[in-house]
């Protein structure tokens, strides 16, 4: 990895706080404000986003964020890249016409929704979120494209909990993370 794109990761690394035992004991909650917070930060991360689609997936049509941190940069990267954006909300939060997926969370179910007319079949698609963690999310959302008969061609993500083995429950589709833990 160059050197820049190295140090953009360092700052990553020093705007990312660790709060132990929140939600619940035993959880290391990882903090993503401090990013937002710092201009400099929030630029390297969408610089090295966009860096990665431009180098391996120039073909993308649109990026698709999650619900609700993936909304806080995927539409800068979908800006800096020329492309569209489009939003993968829980259940009953958007309006018109949807198409959902259910999943299973660790207690109980949830379900996510796009609007009907949001992606259209063929187009090539890029999943972004903050964290992956057990994959759950990311999944649903990969299903969810594939049911609008979208290529997804990567998932990207700033934080990535590797013991957590989330990318494993992706399958084939690839995951580009900036930080892991």
């Amino acid at each position: 990895m160059a050197a820049n794109s190295e140090s953009k990761i360092q700052l990553l690394h020093k705007n990312i706080r660790a709060f132990p035992d929140f939600p619940k004991k035993g959880i290391v909650f990882r903090d993503i404000c401090p990013i937002l917070k710092n201009p400099a930060a929030l630029t390297a991360a969408i610089d090295l986003f966009v860096e990665h689609v431009g180098k391996n997936h120039p073909q993308v049509d649109l990026i698709v964020g999650l619900d609700a941190r993936g909304f806080l940069f995927g539409p800068l990267v979908a800006q800096r890249l020329g492309v569209g954006f489009v939003l993968v909300r829980k259940k009953g939060k958007l309006p018109g016409p949807t198409v959902s997926v259910s999943y299973d969370l660790e207690y109980g179910k949830a379900e996510v929704e796009i609007q009907e007319d949001s992606v259209a079949p063929g187009q090539k698609v890029i999943l972004l979120d903050d964290l992956l963690a057990t994959g759950g999310t990311l999944f649903a959302a990969c299903e969810l494209m594939k049911k609008r008969q979208a290529d997804v061609l990567g998932c990207m993500v700033v934080i990535e909990l590797m013991e957590l083995n989330g990318a494993k429950r992706l399958g084939h589709h690839p995951v580009f993370s900036l930080v892991q833990y």
